[in-house]
C-alpha cells in the first residue's frame, strides 16, 4: 500500500480477530495499515490472552466489554473489523451501541442472529474449546493458502476457546444494529454464495439479507486471509475505513 500521511479524520480501525487467535493474528495487516496512515488497534480478547489465569472462566459479556472499551478509548466513531467467531462479540456491542460504529468489515463472517450459533451443546460444562487438528479444521473452514510455516506459528500460539464464550447464546433485540454500513469480505465463500445462502435464510447469513447498507467484496483465499492475502486484506479494510 501506498505511504500516506494520517488525517484526523481518520476513524480508529479495531481489529477482532476470531477463535483462538489474539492481536497477533493481525501483525501483517497492522503493518500495512499504519503504513497507510490509519490508526488501527488489534484485540486479543478476554479469554484469548494465554497468560490470563483466569482465562478459561471469561465470557463473552467480558469480550463485549473489551470491544466497548475499544470504541470508548477510540472516541467519536470507529470502524469495527471482525473475523469469524468475533462474529458474536461485536455483534452484541453492535446491539447496545450502533451510533459508535462507523463501519463493520467482517472478514469471512457476517453478522451474528439472536441465539447465534453456540460452538458447545447446551449443557455442556468443557472449560476450553482447543484449536482442533488441521485435517479436523479443514474440514469445518479453508484452509487455502496457509504455508507450513504459518500454520505451525497458529499451532503455536492459538489459545483454547473459553467454554463460557463457546457455549453462550446472543441476546439482541436493537433493530438499529441493521442499518450500520457493513462491508463483507468474502474469501472461502464467494459472494454470490453468500447472497444465495442469506436469501435462503442459512442460520449463519440470515442477518445480512437484513443489513440496510451492505457491500460485498470477494477476495478469493481460504478462511484467514490475514495471513494468507494480508496486503490485499489490508486494502480492503482502508478503502471501507474511508468511506
Amino acid at each position: 500500500m501506498t505511504q500516506r500521511t494520517q488525517q484526523p479524520e481518520s476513524p480508529t480501525v479495531i481489529l477482532v480477530p476470531g477463535h483462538w487467535l489474539g492481536a497477533w493474528a493481525w501483525d501483517e495487516v497492522l503493518e500495512q495499515l499504519v503504513g497507510a496512515g490509519l490508526r488501527a488497534v488489534p484485540l486479543t480478547l478476554p479469554g484469548l490472552d494465554a497468560d490470563d489465569p483466569h482465562r478459561s472462566s471469561r465470557t463473552l459479556e467480558d469480550q463485549a466489554a473489551a470491544i466497548q472499551a475499544a470504541l470508548d478509548a477510540a472516541g467519536g466513531t470507529a470502524v469495527l473489523v471482525a473475523h469469524s467467531g468475533a462474529n458474536a462479540p461485536v455483534s452484541l456491542v453492535t446491539d447496545r451501541n450502533p451510533e459508535q460504529i462507523r463501519r463493520i468489515v467482517w472478514v469471512d463472517s457476517g453478522p451474528a442472529a439472536p441465539g447465534g450459533i453456540p460452538t458447545t451443546q447446551p449443557g455442556d460444562t468443557c472449560e476450553d474449546v482447543p484449536l482442533p487438528s488441521f485435517d479436523e479444521l479443514g474440514a469445518q473452514a479453508s484452509l487455502a493458502g496457509l504455508t507450513p510455516e504459518q500454520l505451525e506459528r497458529f499451532r503455536t500460539l492459538a489459545v483454547p476457546q473459553p467454554g463460557p464464550v463457546a457455549g453462550a447464546i446472543l441476546h439482541l433485540s436493537n433493530p438499529a444494529r441493521r442499518q450500520v454500513p457493513t462491508t463483507l469480505v468474502c474469501c472461502s465463500l464467494c459472494s454470490a454464495q453468500v447472497t444465495e445462502l442469506s436469501e435462503a435464510g442459512h442460520p449463519m447469513f440470515a442477518e445480512v439479507a437484513q443489513l440496510a447498507e451492505v457491500d460485498q467484496v470477494d477476495l478469493p483465499t481460504g478462511h484467514w486471509p490475514m495471513w494468507s492475502r494480508p496486503a490485499d486484506l489490508a486494502r480492503i479494510i482502508h478503502d471501507a475505513a474511508a468511506r
